[in-house]
């Protein structure tokens, strides 16, 4: 489906992120894989190599406008062009809590994960995708589109990406450059830590799914991403795609 195609992902170390990352290489990408720990983003990137695939690896803290350039450079130095963004770095470790137990403090790292880098993200790579006609992919959650009662700093962050989203969509369809976002559910050291914290909710998050199951972050997740970088979808922009087992339906 990728076959030429290349991509950067960013918090691509773990997770969904990796999933995603071997997903891509899989399909016939070249991926550039990102992460603050530049030795974990090797390891992803020789997971792709090792499968047959061509990867490079680069420490990418996406909070630094710098670390954002520098690795859209080395995709570029690395394959000569780049065929899509996919900002998947995400906070960890948000905390359920009722609203007035939420300080001015709370809102800082969530915005500089999750949504301050995305538009920083946009003017680095723009140029490289209009070029290739290429397209940006925004993680983003399913609490972005119906909310929370208990992450609502959370849900408000990722209710903001799909407004940029659509915003970039409209902006950059008549540059030939394609923006949607996904909002996914799969197993993740990140969900099991909070399920820790939380047990309550894995009963919970597993019968909001009429599948009755989590998702898996490269068969599920990253196969939906590849979809949406592929030419395949072509005439879809500005749109978030839900890819959580059918947990909500509008």
């Amino acid at each position: 489906m990728l076959t030429g195609s290349c991509v950067i992902i960013t918090g691509a170390t773990e997770g969904i992120g990796r999933g995603i990352a071997l997903a891509a290489g899989a399909s016939g990408a070249n991926v550039a894989v990102t992460g603050l720990d530049v030795r974990a983003a090797e390891a992803v990137a020789e997971e792709i190599r090792a499968r047959g695939g061509k990867a490079v690896a680069a420490a990418c803290d996406v909070t630094r406008a710098q670390d954002i350039a520098s690795s859209i450079k080395a995709t570029l130095d690395a394959f000569g062009r780049l065929d899509a963004f996919v900002h998947n770095a995400n906070q960890t470790g948000a905390r359920a809590r009722a609203i007035e137990d939420i300080h001015d403090g709370d809102w800082d790292m969530p915005v500089m994960v999750g949504l301050r880098p995305i538009f920083t993200s946009a003017q680095a790579a723009l140029p490289a995708l209009i070029r290739s006609g290429g397209c940006m992919i925004v993680l983003t959650s399913q609490s972005g589109i119906d909310g929370t009662a208990i992450l609502p700093v959370y849900a408000a962050v990722k209710g903001a990406q799909r407004a940029l989203v659509k915003s970039l969509a409209r902006e950059w369809g008549p540059l030939g450059v394609r923006v949607n976002a996904i909002a996914p559910s799969a197993v993740t050291p990140a969900l099991e830590a909070y399920l820790i914290r939380e047990p309550q909710m894995r009963d919970h998050m597993i019968a909001r799914s009429p599948l009755r199951r989590f998702g898996d972050a490269e068969g599920d997740i990253g196969q939906a991403v590849n979809f949406l970088i592929g030419k395949e979808s072509g005439f879809v922009t500005g749109q978030t795609l839900v890819v959580n087992g059918g947990a909500l339906m509008m």
